[in-house]
């Protein structure tokens, strides 16, 4: 989740578009991207609430590759997802489609108990963990291309290409990456949504000079929303190549998928006193 923050907030950075009266019949005027993601984030951050009342059901399965491309092991887990303070958590549920042993499930329990009460003390768009890059550094950072207008799933989208400046100077592990990536950005027109992401490095990345990590040109990230029950725009699916050497020594070659399924509304159902939870709502 904390690659994703860093790769939607470098859409954020734009030139000014032309200004000019259009025709009649002809098509609207792009919007001024600066002010566009500025409505996508202040639309976010009015619906962080309403995404508290939603859980899901997360699939992630990451195949490891050896150097020509076949899988060699390939491993799962399935997840319940919900928002606390805006924060998604991650209740992992099954490994390799086996659901957890009491010990297994004792110790999820406490990880996830510990992570909410860190995410009810951490403000909305702070990270809980990992490195985070701020709006306005982003803006200094990135340069965006080519704006225009298409159709995405049936619905208008505003789309743009955006790529890292190389003399941007940079403090810290998100910066630094921002500057190596390009990518192509979807906005759904009507809902201010980010419906579609393509991140790429497009030049190796080295942590710490390459003695901890080097992930490799052309590791990649995709990463898809869409509406759900008519009310608010979740995440329905993402998707990595990576490549990366780490520590020098060993070599990493995966590729990552999550689909995301099972969107439920819920409340919290008071008469269970300390034991309350989230309870399905029953559909009228």
């Amino acid at each position: 989740m904390c690659a994703l923050r860093i790769f939607c907030l470098a859409g954020l950075l734009s030139p000014l578009l032309a200004q000019a009266q259009p025709a009649a019949n002809s098509p609207a005027p792009l919007p001024e991207i600066h002010q566009l993601m500025k409505e996508v984030q202040e639309h976010q951050k009015a619906l962080d609430k309403v995404r508290e009342n939603y859980t899901y059901t997360s699939l992630q399965t990451t195949q490891d590759l050896d150097s020509n491309g076949h899988v060699t092991q390939t491993k799962s887990t399935e997840n319940e997802d919900f928002f606390v303070n805006s924060h998604v958590i991650e209740r992992i549920v099954k490994k390799d489609g086996k659901p957890l042993d009491s010990h297994d499930e004792q110790k999820e329990t406490e990880r996830v108990t510990k992570l909410v009460e860190k995410a009810e003390k951490t403000p909305p768009g702070q990270p809980l963990e990992g490195p985070q890059i701020s709006i306005s550094r982003v803006l200094e950072i990135m340069d965006v291309r080519n704006p225009r207008r298409e159709d995405y799933h049936g619905r208008s989208a505003i789309v743009f290409d955006f790529v890292g400046r190389k003399d941007a100077k940079t403090h810290g592990l998100a910066e630094d990456a921002s500057k190596k990536l390009q990518g192509t950005l979807w906005i759904d027109e009507a809902d201010r949504e980010v419906a579609h992401m393509e991140v790429s490095f497009d030049d190796n990345f080295h942590v710490a000079g390459g003695l901890v990590a080097n992930i490799q040109k052309g590791s990649s990230f995709r990463f898809d929303q869409a509406q759900v029950n008519g009310e608010l725009w979740l995440p329905t699916g993402a998707e990595a190549n990576v490549q990366a050497r780490i520590m020098l020594l060993k070599g990493i070659r995966e590729h990552f998928t999550e689909r995301d399924y099972d969107f439920k509304r819920f409340h919290v159902d008071t008469q269970q006193g300390k034991d309350a939870k989230a309870v399905p709502e029953k559909k009228p």
